[in-house]
């Protein structure tokens, strides 16, 4: 690509434009990175260049095409956006600044970064829709040159891109980018099922392509017999596609039949049904395979019909019947109708067309922690939809897997806190009935009642619904929110092995709360309180200050004022903390050698990754009863002729265990030993098709194995999932949970810990 390649593509579909904007921010781009190479080798200014090229492919406006070249400018310059502001004017220094990544904000896991990131993409992009449009073309070319990064990062944003940014281009039906998106980050995410996929794919491609140019030509006479003009073509399907058949619904690549499809093209909506009225003369149509999205546009604005027919030969395939505009939408999406005359939208349904964009503004004002954020971003990214109508009529399309109570609180946030039951085509079902296309659902109301259930959270499946509900709680009872949010704090740091009034500092509750960017700490224990933050994510940050205050002290030789041991080394001799042992803060340097020799002084060699007190190459085993991960506050228990039992500080047995003080014994992790330990925990749930692979996605997604996995579902259809895995760390583990709490459906995920067993 370069920039005569460029203005050709510009020119092809907008002839009469001025090249003079684009031309100038080619100059400054060009200058800005003249310096810079790609990991590749490449001068940089290519990158800018394909993407402008990209943009240009889905015929965006001129000032578009000009933020594209100078999307990195900013980052990797020494320009400044003020710069950007005053030579192209605010329409491209703010789509620019949307673009442009968030500097690195010191504390920060890579993890949080990446969700900031996002969540200051997506934000900008709820203010103008061209902002993601240049990101998904930023992220398209960098994926076509991933080859040249290390695999590590490869996989990062491959599955970045999988998770994120495919399912955006497809919420806004911009198919052509999601299907390459798609193809590319699996080829990076799992290259030898690429290569089977591509080569099962090529195999059949001759035998394909004869039997749908005779499908083709049959169905192309019959057309014309009735004076229907269109425009008939075989449609490839993407890799990817056939790949979550394969592997995730466990399909034989025979069983995959749109693997044979057709597209037909009319000049209106009049000739589609005539079109599907042909067809379905033709071949017999599947019953249950019918879809109109004429009559019903998906959230994305894709309108087409869509039938499965059985073929001359016996073998289903499917029809896809459009006009020429909706073609062109289904190719382009909202880039299909982002058309400017004098700086405005000639569509004047475009604020329609971008209602979901526009929720997102509503909704992330609650979202305090960037993680939640992009969690709940996901959720709704999902591209399953259901088609419910009113009594009235009026068509509403909800997620798969919605509720009544996500219906009401889509027709009004007073709807749904009133809600007192539901009907479904006349007849009453409870609130946690899942909601079906083609379902009349009516919503009964109570003017007198209380409001919303705290249950209702768990019900819930849009971030809408569980939003309002959250607000409602949120300004209730601030001093009943205040309490509750105390407690759980206060328990879950008891649950952790921590004093209470020590890691709930007023000092550390500061911290937290300028992380979750809250007015004051009553705010943070609020929003605890009625659910807007997990326990655990609070006490997770809590603990990062511990942590850090250990560490200073072992550097110093010194000890941390008031402490009774917990997640940072040996506690006094002589203290409750003398039986802890959450492991030896890690130091580096000459004098943190020295410091980490006055830390252990006392204690034995690391014997599967525990140090204990004053004995030396000791047999160290772990219980079964509390299973300790590297982390916990533990206890060393002497038994008979089996060494040292390590227990956590609150397993079950530790009653028990504390009634023979003689035989307990102080211990400690060793942090320089990389250890990896089972640990089982429980996933409470309502019950949905998918769970148990939503749970082990969450895991998978985290890089730890899982040693086994059980799943019980009660009368009340409340799953039970068991977990077994092996972890490293307490902290890997509490991500782990956090990202299963953050799962459709899920209620609440906790440790297993056992009664009498050693």
């Amino acid at each position: 690509m370069n920039f005569a390649t460029l203005e050709a593509k510009i020119h092809r579909y907008n002839p009469r434009g001025d090249l003079g904007l684009v031309e100038k921010a080619y100059e400054v781009a060009l200058a800005a990175h003249a310096e810079q190479r790609r990991v590749s080798g490449e001068p940089y200014i290519d990158h800018p260049l394909a993407v402008a090229g990209c943009l240009a492919d889905l015929e965006l406006d001129l000032p578009t095409l000009a933020a594209g070249l100078l999307h990195d400018v900013v980052e990797d310059s020494s320009y400044t956006l003020e710069e950007i502001r005053e030579g192209f004017g605010e329409e491209v220094a703010g789509m620019v600044d949307g673009v442009t990544k968030l500097s690195r904000i010191e504390h920060l896991s890579r993890e949080e970064m990446q969700a900031e990131n996002l969540r200051k993409m997506v934000l900008a992009m709820a203010k103008d829709v061209r902002v993601i449009l240049i990101k998904l073309a930023d992220r398209l070319h960098n994926l076509k040159t991933l080859k040249y990064l290390p695999e590590k990062k490869r996989v990062e944003i491959a599955r970045e891109s999988l998770e994120i940014f495919a399912p955006l281009a497809h919420r806004l039906g911009i198919f052509r980018l999601k299907g390459e998106m798609e193809d590319l980050a699996l080829y990076h995410l799992e290259p030898e099922k690429y290569k089977e996929v591509a080569e099962k794919v090529s195999r059949k491609r001759r035998e394909r392509e004869e039997y749908i140019n005779n499908l083709v030509a049959v169905l192309q006479e019959k057309l014309v017999a009735v004076g229907i003009a269109a425009d008939i073509q075989g449609r490839p399907k993407n890799f990817y596609s056939i790949y979550k058949k394969m592997y995730t619904q466990n399909k034989d690549f025979s069983q995959i039949y749109d693997l044979v499809a057709i597209r037909v093209i009319v000049d209106n909506v009049k000739d589609c049904y005539g079109a599907l009225g042909i067809v379905h003369a033709l071949w017999k149509p599947i019953p249950g395979r019918f879809k109109d999205y004429l009559a019903m546009p998906k959230s994305n604005m894709y309108q087409s019909l869509h039938t499965t027919v059985i073929g001359p030969t016996g073998e289903p395939f499917e029809i896809q019947i459009r006009t020429w505009e909706m073609h062109r939408t289904a190719e382009y999406g909202i880039a299909a109708h982002w058309r400017y005359k004098e700086g405005t939208p000639t569509d004047r349904a475009m604020d329609e067309k971008l209602a979901w964009l526009r929720q997102v503004m509503d909704w992330q004002h609650d979202l305090r922690d960037a993680k939640d954020f992009v969690e709940t971003l996901k959720i709704d990214l999902f591209d399953d939809e259901v088609f419910v109508f009113t009594p009235k009529g009026q068509v509403i399309d909800l997620p798969t897997g919605a509720t009544p109570i996500d219906f009401a609180y889509r027709i009004h946030t007073d709807v749904g806190h009133h809600c007192a039951g539901a009907k479904v085509n006349g007849k009453i079902v409870p609130l946690d009935y899942r909601l079906k296309s083609g379902d009349i659902t009516e919503i009964l109301t109570n003017k007198n009642s209380a409001g919303p259930s705290r249950g209702w959270l768990a019900l819930a499946v849009t971030s809408g619904a569980k939003n309002r509900i959250r607000q409602w709680f949120k300004t209730k009872n601030r001093e009943e929110n205040l309490a509750r949010g105390r407690d759980s704090l206060e328990k879950e740091s008891r649950r952790q092995g921590f004093d209470a009034a020590e890691l709930l500092r007023p000092e550390w509750l500061e911290v937290a709360r300028r992380r979750y960017n809250l007015g004051t700490t009553d705010d943070l224990l609020a929003t605890v309180g009625y659910g807007g933050l997990s326990t655990v994510q609070v006490i997770s940050r809590l603990r990062e200050e511990y942590r850090k205050e250990k560490k200073v002290a072992a550097e110093t030789g010194g000890a941390v004022a008031g402490t009774s041991g917990g997640a940072g080394g040996p506690g006094s001799a002589g203290s409750p903390g003398a039986l802890n042992a959450a492991g030896a803060a890690g130091v580096a340097g000459a004098a943190g050698a020295e410091a980490a020799e006055r830390v252990w002084q006392g204690y034995g060699k690391a014997v599967n990754g525990v140090r204990v007190k004053g004995i030396d190459n000791v047999l160290v085993r772990f219980s079964r009863c509390c299973l300790p991960v590297p982390g916990d506050r533990i206890i060393g228990y002497v038994t008979r002729g089996r060494g040292v039992s390590i227990h956590r500080w609150d397993c079950p047995n530790s009653k028990e265990l504390l009634a023979e003080p003689g035989r307990l014994i102080e211990v400690a992790w060793d942090r320089a030993e990389e250890t990896q330990r089972p640990v089982e925990i429980r996933v409470q749930a309502n019950d949905r098709a998918g769970l148990l692979a939503d749970v082990a996605g969450a895991v998978a997604e985290k890089g730890v194995n899982i040693l086994t996995a059980r799943v019980r579902v009660d009368k009340k259809r409340t799953a039970l999932v068991d977990v077994t895995m092996e972890i490293a760390s307490l902290r890997e583990l509490e991500g782990i949970m956090e990202r299963i709490c953050a799962l459709p459906g899920v209620v609440k995920a906790e440790r297993v810990a056992r009664e009498k067993v050693h």
